[in-house]
């Protein structure tokens, strides 16, 4: 058994922290879903956040499934941490990460329905997420032997991390390429950041109640995860509220080049079979 709360109103409070980061979290994939459906169109939202989006989430929930309902990697958790150590992983989290990853697909299928615009993904986001499987599959070899499965989730847990810090950056600088929004909603970071807060305050409340901040350092994932989503989400409402405020893209760039690889092919061909190289 997990050591006991001290208090039940701080117990309550761990709840309820968790619900809302559960509800934040989870609602926060759907206004871009509805701003996408509205508009029949994705231009404007990043496909390699997407595309990274589901491997993030699902790494995410095969840590939290893991050591939320085995035991034997709850044993392993207590041996390395302490008997009476709590798990660091609640029921919201479990539920949040199911629903994050059938959320995510359904994003990919609306890149897939919807217009597109000249966007596509790119073939960086493609190695990285072909190089996390491959790695993950190395490490589940590496732990089979000895049944690390402790070790094994915490390589899920850094890949998911890893993950969070990425996702985000192909969105933030399509933003500042287009010094726009439009296309991207602000309704989905709103959300995420009280995510984010709500967890690291779920996670500050366990620490507060047993005198012990071994489940920020031993759930190491979950607290890099509330702070990266900050720290993004933070640069995400910059660039709606302050540096693009109410701005649309400026396709002027699109027309400079299409226009210059006219005027490049006109005097190609004006060019007299003499001038040729």
């Amino acid at each position: 058994m997990g050591k006991e709360w001290n208090s039940f109103a701080m117990e309550m409070t761990y709840e309820i922290f968790g619900w809302i980061a559960f509800f934040s979290w989870s609602s926060s994939f759907y206004p871009q879903l509805i701003l996408n459906f509205r508009r029949k169109s994705v231009v404007g939202f990043n496909f390699n956040f997407a595309v990274l989006n589901v491997t993030k989430h699902s790494t995410y929930l095969i840590y939290n499934a893991t050591l939320y309902f085995s035991s034997a990697v709850q044993e392993q958790y207590r041996q390395k941490y302490g008997l009476h150590q709590m798990i660091p992983v609640a029921a919201n989290d479990v539920a949040f990460s199911t629903h994050a990853v059938l959320m995510s697909a359904f994003t990919l299928f609306q890149i897939y329905i919807y217009e597109r615009g000249n966007q596509k993904v790119s073939k960086i986001s493609l190695a990285i997420v072909t190089v996390v499987w491959c790695a993950a599959a190395v490490c589940f070899f590496i732990a089979l032997p000895t049944h690390s499965w402790l070790w094994l989730i915490s390589v899920f847990n850094t890949l998911q991390v890893t993950m969070t810090v990425i996702k985000y950056f192909p969105q933030a600088f399509m933003n500042f390429y287009r010094k726009s929004t439009d296309g991207f909603s602000i309704g989905m970071i709103l959300l995420d950041f009280l995510g984010g807060v709500t967890n690291y305050g779920q996670m500050a409340v366990q620490s507060i109640d047993q005198g012990s901040w071994t489940n920020l350092y031993g759930n190491l994932g979950k607290t890099l995860l509330s702070l990266v989503s900050i720290f993004y989400d933070l640069i995400f409402m910059m660039q709606h509220y302050v540096l693009y405020h109410g701005k649309k893209p400026s396709h002027l760039s699109s027309k400079i080049d299409v226009a210059s690889k006219d005027a490049l092919l006109n005097n190609a061909s004006q060019v007299p079979e003499d001038g040729l190289l």
